[in-house]
């Protein structure tokens, strides 16, 4: 039986501390500040990041380096037979392909998953990954299996300000100010590779309802029916846990005999680009294998 070393980025909202429990390795995205760089959840906490945003800082995400990946893979193949590399979407970052690359030189023995997830639903990813290489299947297996289910999940995100998707260029000006002016809350949803606009709201509890109502709506078209044994529901928040605690119980009374798995932060590769006060709800399909 080969032995696997799963690994992953903190875009997945994984912490170096939960990696440990985990068993797996996190590679730390990083952020360029006011020209200084710094590593998510190693020389910048999510506390430290929201002070910057809220200064205006210039701050710039970026990839890890390939020496930083090309050094962890070699040093986990000297204990391990093989790697299993899951980055975020390949849609939203150039990581995905660079890893992809890489791994040509390590005939078969790294294999990266392209399985357009990000946050809670690679977490998910992940946590399957431990599962399957626990009971034996190869890097090669998982990546397929992975790949194979990569579009059986949905994340609806809830921002609170129009600011930051403005300062990105995903909203024109104009629209921002009317946005702003009208107090809508833009409902925004990844699906696989983008991050793309699906309704608006002018309360948040209307946006809270919006993201239960496209959750419950998959469920029954996308995913089957599937009932609380079937779906995997999480909640994530750009610092704002306190509401997201909140919703937690809303969700659950809107899905009898679900629970909600974690309330997680949405990683800061996301955050930069809708700000503090977001809300997220997901739901992934439970893999049966």
């Amino acid at each position: 039986m080969s032995k696997v070393a799963v690994v992953t980025d903190s875009n997945s909202g994984i912490s170096q501390e939960l990696a440990d429990k985990m068993g797996i390795s996190v590679l730390p995205m990083p952020f360029t500040i006011d020209g200084k760089e710094y590593f998510e959840g190693i020389s910048l906490t999510q506390e430290e990041f929201y002070e910057y945003l809220k200064k205006d800082a210039d701050i710039a995400t970026s990839q890890p380096s390939p020496e930083s990946v090309l050094n962890l893979w070699k040093e986990l193949l000297k204990e391990y037979d093989e790697v299993l590399h899951i980055p975020m979407s390949s849609g939203l970052s150039g990581s995905c392909q660079t890893a992809i690359a890489l791994a040509d030189d390590f005939d078969g023995r790294v294999q990266v998953v392209n399985n357009h997830r990000i946050s809670i639903t690679q977490r998910r990813s992940v946590e399957d990954a431990v599962r399957l290489a626990e009971e034996g299947k190869s890097a090669r297996e998982i990546r397929a299996i992975l790949e194979e289910t990569k579009l059986e999940s949905s994340i609806y995100i809830t921002v609170a300000t129009l600011k930051y998707l403005k300062k990105g260029g995903r909203i024109t000006p104009a629209v921002a100010a009317i946005g702003t002016m009208l107090r809508l809350k833009p409902v925004l949803t990844i699906q696989g590779e983008r991050l793309d606009s699906f309704s608006k709201a002018r309360t948040m509890r209307q946006a809270r309802q919006t993201m239960i109502d496209a959750i419950k709506n998959d469920i029954e078209k996308r995913f089957g029916g599937l009932g609380a044994r079937g779906v995997y529901l999480d909640i994530a928040h750009t610092n704002n846990y306190e509401e997201a605690e909140d919703f937690k119980a809303e969700v659950e009374a809107a899905f009898p005999g679900y629970q909600v798995g974690f309330v997680d932060a949405l990683s800061l590769s996301v955050s930069c680009h809708i700000g503090d006060g977001a809300l997220a709800l997901a739901a992934t399909k439970i893999l049966d294998r």
